[in-house]
């Protein structure tokens, strides 16, 4: 295989793969929100049935940033900002930024 083509066929992968961890960002940062709303007003309503799906959600996008490293797809920049960043922020983030590097 052509460099030019194997660079394409990764390409595609990156993308394909950016797309899942964005819907599982997107999803997760929807119950992420009232999740904070209720540790901001102390509601613990919200707590015991959005907590174990977020915490779902985190661990899938960790696992899919943590895959994508291993595959050499991107860097471990990648793994280690949707940690600390709790998840959704770190995931659109870094979505946001290897999808530039591909464009330029």
């Amino acid at each position: 295989m052509s460099s030019t083509l194997r660079a394409l066929v990764d390409t595609e992968r990156i993308k394909k793969r950016l797309l899942v961890v964005r819907i599982v960002a997107i999803l997760d940062a929807f119950l992420l929100v009232p999740l904070v709303y209720g540790f901001v007003t102390g509601s613990d309503v919200h707590k015991e049935i959005l907590g174990p799906i977020h915490g779902v959600g985190f661990l899938l996008l960790v696992y899919l940033v943590g895959m994508g490293a291993v595959e050499k797809l991107w860097d471990w920049w990648f793994p280690a900002l949707v940690v600390v960043t709790l998840g959704p922020p770190g995931s659109l983030i870094g979505d946001l930024i290897i999808s530039r590097r591909i464009r330029a």
